[in-house]
């Protein structure tokens, strides 16, 4: 049996009990099987255990580092466990709680992806899946909602998530440059009403060493992202599947600020309308079955990384390729993810304490509404009309469909399934459960 945690002090001089790394690593193991319901649930979830039941930090610790990891690109729950992790065991304890949190998802998602490509054609898998579509609607309209609600506090940050709906729907501007817009006008305008003297009143001591472990985290990390990379683009040429979806999710991974919602939208459009690696309805399924899995939402990466190299296999196998795919995937997704946290947990206190980046954070929240609607609208179209095909007129861009086309069937589970999440609270996997099992009872009938 481990020893007990020794007992320490936290800087509030509130104690706190320092666990053994073999009970930390049973912790996080157990967390990233437990860890559904989104950033939220999975945030409640650590706060729960760490704060509430082992006392292993105390509330404001929690936050504090919470408040430093919405600042970051990438899944802010599973960062929060690595600075966590970190807190209690150094850069080891930051390594197992990252990939703990993601590993049971990412075998849970493989699972999902193979029986996605070998049971299609099987009546009560398409049913499924059918059902899961209209789960999918009302899931992001319930994020839009969420999301919204936090974000939009003021007319300015209102009128910018208005502004980034049209700049991605109907000028296609490209995610990263919404997001870089956004970050630099939150940026200015906090500026603009805070005194340089303001800003050096609320600045917190410096840590020594602080840049050295810096340089050392970037180096490695850097190294160990490209890595497989660059052997794949070597031992298979640049052109190869792996070496495209190797780069495509490394750029979402320094993008992927506002959570999974925000960057589904541009990668959605960019994995079936540029790159063809798969369908809208499909698209649509990718989240459906990333709902379902424990871990971070953005697993659903990993789908979109498995179906592209399953397609296009050689000189692999469908399957090995699909694994492959699957794999890099994950690692250009979670590398970076933990390494901007061992990076830059040594600045925390000032980030923190810098009130600029926090207006470009806010900003950065507001912009995501805007393309969250997007990617609304966009999954709604393809879901209940099918056949949709994007258009121009000048520098406009619109999606031209039938209404005569609409599916009477699904648009009846996705009522349903709103009627389940807003007016009887039912939990995100009761929901996809239920539509999950009428949408087989739909293709049955």
């Amino acid at each position: 049996m481990a020893k007990q945690g020794s007992m320490t002090m936290e800087a509030t001089g509130q104690p706190s009990i320092k666990p053994t790394f073999s009970e930390a690593l049973r912790m996080w193991f157990k967390i990233g099987c437990l860890s559904f319901g989104g950033p939220a649930g999975q945030i409640a979830l650590m706060h729960r255990t760490v704060v509430d039941e082992k006392k292993w930090l105390d509330e404001p610790r929690f936050l504090h580092a919470l408040n430093f990891c919405m600042l970051l690109p990438g899944p802010e729950a599973q960062q929060l466990a690595t600075y966590i992790g970190w807190l209690m065991h150094g850069v080891r304890g930051g390594l197992v709680a990252g990939i703990l949190f993601v590993l049971p998802g990412a075998l849970v998602m493989l699972g999902l992806s193979l029986l996605y490509v070998y049971g299609r054609g099987i009546g009560i898998v398409d049913g499924a899946l059918y059902g899961i579509k209209a789960a999918v609607l009302v899931i992001v309209v319930e994020a839009l909602l969420r999301i919204g609600k936090r974000a939009l506090k003021s007319a300015w940050l209102a009128a910018v998530a208005a502004a980034a709906f049209i700049g991605i729907f109907f000028l296609a501007l490209p995610f990263p440059l919404i997001v870089g817009g956004a970050a630099m006008i939150g940026f200015v305008a906090t500026r603009q009403v805070e005194t340089k003297a303001a800003d050096n009143d609320n600045a917190a001591p410096r840590r020594q060493g602080r840049w050295r472990q810096a340089a050392w985290a970037v180096a490695i990390g850097l190294s160990l992202w490209w890595l497989p990379v660059l052997f794949a683009a070597l031992a298979l040429g640049p052109q190869h599947v792996l070496v495209t979806v190797g780069l495509f999710f490394s750029k979402l991974a320094v993008v992927t600020f506002g959570g999974a919602y925000a960057v589904l939208a541009y990668m959605a459009q960019q994995a079936v309308e540029a790159h063809g690696w798969l369908s809208a309805p499909e698209m649509v399924d990718a989240l459906g079955l990333a709902e379902t899995t424990p871990g971070p939402l953005i697993l659903v990466t990993q789908f979109v990384g498995f179906l592209a190299s399953f397609r296009d296999a050689a000189p692999f196998t469908p399957l090995i390729a699909g694994i492959l795919g699957a794999a890099l995937t994950l690692w250009v997704t979670f590398v970076p993810s933990i390494m901007w946290i061992l990076a830059g947990a040594p600045f925390i206190e000032e980030l923190r304490a810098n009130k600029r980046l926090a207006g470009a954070l806010s900003a950065i929240t507001a912009a995501v509404v805007g393309v969250i609607l997007n990617l609304s609208v966009w999954f709604a179209l393809h879901v209940l009309f099918g056949d949709v095909t994007e258009m121009h007129t000048g520098i406009v861009r619109w999606y031209a469909f039938d209404p005569a086309a609409l599916d009477q069937r699904i648009a009846l589970l996705a009522v349903t399934a709103a009627i389940l999440t807003f007016r009887f609270h039912r939990s995100l996997i009761e929901v996809i459960g239920v539509m999950a099992l009428l949408g087989m009872i739909a293709r049955m009938t």
